[in-house]
């Protein structure tokens, strides 16, 4: 199936923190990703996770069961999907950030997205996740670490002190984090690699990077979600990674989740063309410089964020998106055979679904979708819902800054939500 593509390994993201599908659902769209052309996913399960002992405080509301995580992996290995889980250990800390017992470990102490990376406890918090991830994901080849987006890097008073001497700088300080993180997963599980979002990376001059020792530890995930992204330049920043010593890079688009916080329906034709620049970004280069790629589907922009477009309604947009990886291109015997795997007589790519218009569901959507406790983003999937919003929980501050600028636009603090969610935990 996958001799047409530059893409040996196909990875579905799952993000769970919002709208969380129930395993049921997953035993029912973990066989369509296989035979629409993916081989793995990349789970995202953020407070979805069933953490124990000092971290069950973590834990959201209707987070799954340590039963429920073998069951989800279970179904992923009759599907023959290999499972990487993501563990957030710098950015996009706010479900770890957001509690009072972990609050002192804020890189800037108003905003729980960035953690401190000069403390000793911030390094043995994430790297009691990983244990606790990994401990239920036995034998997995790769672990993401994420590292995305650290917007306050630099920005606390030890990190300012830390900055005045010996003129240290925050790619320092950055990467002697990743280097940390990665070196404890190496040393406690031997057999994962770690992979890394790259966006932090990017602007690091290559000398810098080739000695930091960061390229013998990790592989890098290049993210660009954008319909005209720079091919030129994309191939350029992969020869630059290679030459610092990367020996493997993975590609990252999207499917969903990246055109606009609120949106309600993916426009498809948008992703289909992220995806044929990536096409030919992977053709530009040398052959295999890209082990595989990531098709993410954000649910929302952060933590804190109302929901974007959820699964259900994304997987025509995913079905797409995957069959044009796997021909090299969107003919119309590429759409006649989505339209088969997805049981409808036309599919709609064009991009006249936006956010401020959204078109109710029609019946070439996906099968019903469970959602697992909680509600969804408009009008659209309403009669899909299985079980009743939970309380709303009080507000928290919000990340200060854009969420995945490449996503959309940025967020405000006093945006009204455009869709219900599944509402952040309390502190307990």
């Amino acid at each position: 199936m996958s001799g047409s593509t530059p893409f040996k390994m196909r990875l579905v993201h799952l993000d769970l923190k919002g709208a969380p599908p129930k395993v049921s659902y997953l035993s029912e769209i973990f066989p369509l990703f296989h035979d629409l052309g993916a081989n793995g996913l990349l789970i995202e399960y953020e407070d979805m996770f069933p953490y124990e002992g000092h971290l069950q405080l973590l834990r959201a509301k209707h987070a799954y069961s340590p039963s429920e995580v073998k069951e989800i992996l279970h179904l992923a290995r009759q599907s023959e999907l290999e499972v990487v889980p993501l563990v957030q250990t710098f950015g996009h800390m706010e479900f770890v950030l957001k509690h009072a017992a972990f609050a002192h470990l804020r890189e800037v102490a108003l905003f729980p997205n960035t953690l401190n990376p000069h403390e000793a406890e911030s390094l043995a918090l994430v790297g009691a996740m990983i244990d606790q991830v990994l401990g239920l994901h036995g034998g997995s080849p790769w672990l993401h670490i994420g590292c995305d987006e650290v917007y306050h890097l630099g920005e606390g008073a030890a990190s300012r002190r830390w900055l005045e001497q010996e003129q240290h700088s925050k790619a320092q300080l950055c990467l002697s984090h990743v280097r940390a993180v990665a070196s404890h997963v190496l040393a406690r599980h031997p057999g994962t690699t770690p992979l890394l979002w790259d966006d932090m990376l990017r602007d690091i001059p290559k000398d810098q990077l080739a000695v930091s020792g960061v390229p013998q530890l990790v592989e890098l995930v290049l993210w660009d979600y954008r319909a005209d992204l720079d091919i030129h330049d994309k191939v350029l920043l992969m020869e630059k990674y290679r030459e610092c010593g990367f020996p493997r890079l993975w590609a990252a688009s999207a499917f969903k989740g990246a055109t606009g916080a609120s949106q309600a329906l993916p426009p498809i034709e948008h992703h289909l063309r992220n995806h044929a620049q990536w096409l030919q970004v992977a053709g530009s280069g040398p052959a295999d410089t890209l082990q595989g790629i990531v098709l993410t589907g954000w649910q929302r922009y952060d933590h804190f964020s109302v929901l974007c477009e959820l699964l259900p309604v994304g997987i025509p947009s995913l079905a797409a998106c995957l069959q044009l990886l796997l021909h090299g291109e969107f003919a119309d015997y590429v759409k006649s055979r989505v339209e088969s795997f997805l049981g409808i007589s036309s599919l709609d790519i064009t991009d006249s679904v936006r956010q401020q218009h959204p078109r109710p569901c029609h019946a070439s959507q996906p099968a019903p979708a469970q959602l697992r406790g909680c509600a969804a983003g408009g009008e659209q999937v309403r009669d899909w819902l299985v079980q009743p919003l939970p309380p709303q929980a009080e507000p928290h501050p919000p990340g200060h800054g854009p969420a995945h600028t490449a996503r959309g636009t940025q967020l405000s603090s006093r945006q009204p939500p455009q869709c219900r969610q599944q509402s952040p935990e309390k502190e307990n």
